[in-house]
This record gives structure tokens, C-alpha cells and sequence, in this order.
């Protein structure tokens, strides 16, 4: 359970860290993202997903 809540506060802090500090720059992406096919967003979270199992996995595994 702890664990989960460091994921959780840790993905709160980079997103609000990103806002905080560029929130027209957070507009942009987003509008960018909305002009994004459907499938092409799918595939970018898929990825993304990925990407964060395997950082999991890692940080797992290596004693963190």
C-alpha cells in the first residue's frame, strides 16, 4: 500500500510541477494531443504504460 502511494504522490508532483511552471506549454500539449487520431493517442498511452511497468519492474528489482 505504501508503495502504491509513492507512485501516486510522485505522479501528482510531476504534474503539478509541470502546470505550476508551464501551464501554457500543458495547453499546448493538450491541444496537440486532442488533434491526435484516436488510435495514435492509444498507442502513445500503450507505450507510455509500457514504459512504466518496466521503470516498476527495474526500480523493483534493483533494490529500490
Amino acid at each position: 500500500m505504501s508503495l502504491l502511494l509513492l507512485a501516486i504522490g510522485l505522479v501528482l508532483s510531476v504534474e503539478g510541477l509541470a502546470l505550476a511552471l508551464a501551464p501554457s506549454r500543458m495547453e499546448d500539449l493538450l491541444a496537440r494531443f486532442s488533434a491526435m487520431p484516436r488510435d495514435q493517442r492509444r498507442a502513445l498511452g500503450l507505450g507510455a504504460l509500457a514504459l512504466g511497468v518496466v521503470l516498476v519492474w527495474l526500480a523493483r528489482h534493483l533494490g529500490a
